[in-house]
């Protein structure tokens, strides 16, 4: 799947800050620029398959067309 988005990092004293401009809930921290940007991907992924997963339990019982979209 190919996505991209616009991450917003802050350093708020020792700490960066990010978030995700379209992924409302996408926050994270680092020590370090480095970290943030890693932590913040990890938190994308979690967020993306969480509501892939609340969808799924849905959607389980109904007939449902579920198909790819690449953006």
């Amino acid at each position: 799947m190919t996505n991209t988005f616009i991450a917003i990092f802050e350093q708020d004293g020792p700490w960066w800050i990010g978030s995700v401009e379209e992924l409302p809930g996408a926050n994270s921290q680092g020590a370090t620029l480095d970290e943030a940007r890693e932590n913040l991907k990890e938190a994308i992924h979690m967020i993306l398959e969480e509501n892939r997963e609340q969808s799924r339990q849905e959607i389980a019982d109904r007939p449902v067309l579920r198909e790819s979209m690449t953006i």
